[in-house]
């Protein structure tokens, strides 16, 4: 990428269904050599920067290009890309490498002041119920003010958001008897006017707080007014009669 202003190219439409690592209708930025590909959506980017602080040499804003993969060998470039929490950064190996694995489990954490970051199996659904991002690493916003929706687009920060990242009155989750659900995808379906409904097998922990509980259904709050944060309490009720 030799111009930032570039918006980036949209990929190959898939063979049928959705193609693993995109969400609909973005453009991605592509960067390789020929032992590996690093692909970046700006859209989903929201600078976490944990890809600059593990390898900066490969890694660095202000660059053209900022992502230089020859940088690096391309196993460190890999492993680098598997430290983003959002899914911006995927990586294909061109080169017989290992590719990209699915997380040995579903996690969802809840972070400090900022959105829910899944590192799962997980699929995203639109709130008609059809499948719009397959993916392991996805940023969910929970401040309610990003404009793409359900995706944390960083609107958080401008918005002043905070909250302590601590599990509310986790009675909230529902384990659904996890052992003995079959499959281990997670799915994530925003409810109209409502929260996100979560289900499949996770584990849920807040953030520096030492807290963590397995469930395979939950509602999270993405209105940011809820009083048992990270947990939709019912809040968005009142605010759309409200008309906030």
């Amino acid at each position: 990428m030799d111009d930032e202003r570039d918006p980036g190219t949209p990929p190959a439409p898939p063979a049928g269904g959705v193609t693993p690592g995109v969400d609909r209708g973005d453009r991605l930025h592509a960067f390789r050599d020929d032992a590996i590909t690093v692909t970046w959506s700006r859209r989903r980017c929201i600078h976490v920067a944990a890809c600059v602080f593990a390898r900066p040499d490969v890694f660095q804003p202000g660059r053209r290009p900022w992502v230089d993969v020859a940088q690096g060998d391309p196993g460190d470039v890999a492993d680098t890309v598997l430290r983003c929490p959002t899914g911006a950064l995927h990586y294909v190996r061109t080169d017989g490498g290992v590719a990209e694995p699915a997380p040995a489990a579903n996690t969802i954490v809840v972070s400090r002041n900022g959105p829910v970051f899944v590192a799962a199996d997980v699929e995203v659904t639109d709130e008609s119920g059809a499948v719009r991002l397959v993916d392991t690493r996805v940023a969910l916003c929970r401040c309610g003010r990003t404009a793409n929706a359900p995706l944390c687009d960083g609107a958080h920060h401008a918005a002043g958001f905070r909250d302590a990242a601590a599990l509310g009155d986790t009675s909230a989750v529902d384990d659904g008897d996890v052992a003995a659900r079959p499959g281990t995808r997670l799915r994530i379906e925003p409810v109209a006017g409502g929260p996100l409904r979560v289900t499949g097998p996770f584990t849920l922990l807040g953030a520096g707080t030492g807290q963590a509980v397995a469930g395979a259904r939950v509602k999270l709050c993405r209105c940011g007014r809820s009083a048992n944060k990270p947990f939709c309490d019912g809040s968005h009720r009142a605010a759309e009669a409200a008309g906030g």
